[in-house]
């Protein structure tokens, strides 16, 4: 059953802890969203905040995806550039589908859905996101349209000796 996507939901207290959630599982599950495994809801907890408070000052928007049992399954959050001459694409962070998800497409259906909801933002026209390297995420995000445009080699340390490359990657929506 597809997911059910909404833009700018009220963040309510089971919202909040349904996010909280997803991001602990799907860092646990070793997803490349900030943090590395193992990780507690209370380590990404700060994280969320910030998110939250950028969302009240109008710098973020969150997309969310709920499955069938109204369970939070995928988020991702929009992030508006402030610098007058980068204002026409935004960025799109903390894109996670939860694990018990994996494989049935919603990695797809969030970035078009993200990709919908960001034609319609007044005067945008592209979307940039970073990833991992090391994971294969740059391939995925390839097959759902995006390029990548920018690598810096060795820039994430996951742990000593385990440096990977951030990825920069865009989709135009025009």
């Amino acid at each position: 059953m597809p997911l059910t996507f909404t833009l700018d939901p009220a963040i309510t207290p089971a919202l909040r802890d349904g996010i909280l959630d997803l991001w602990t599982d799907v860092s646990d599950a070793g997803g490349a969203v900030g943090f590395v495994a193992p990780v507690t809801a209370e380590e990404i907890r700060p994280e969320l905040v910030r998110h939250l408070t950028a969302m009240v000052e109008g710098r973020h928007r969150l997309l969310v995806g709920h499955d069938e049992a109204g369970e939070v399954a995928a988020t991702a959050f929009f992030s508006f550039n402030t610098h007058r001459l980068m204002k026409h694409w935004v960025w799109l962070y903390t894109v996670m589908v939860h694990p018990r998800h994996q494989g049935r497409g919603y990695g797809r259906d969030l970035l078009a859905a993200a990709a919908d909801e960001a034609r319609r933002f007044d005067g945008i026209d592209a979307i940039r996101l970073t990833c991992r390297g090391g994971l294969g995420l740059e391939d995925f995000y390839g097959s759902c349209g995006y390029k990548e445009v920018g690598r810096v080699p060795a820039a994430i340390r996951v742990a000593p000796g385990d440096d990977r490359d951030d990825i920069t990657m865009l989709l135009p929506l025009t």
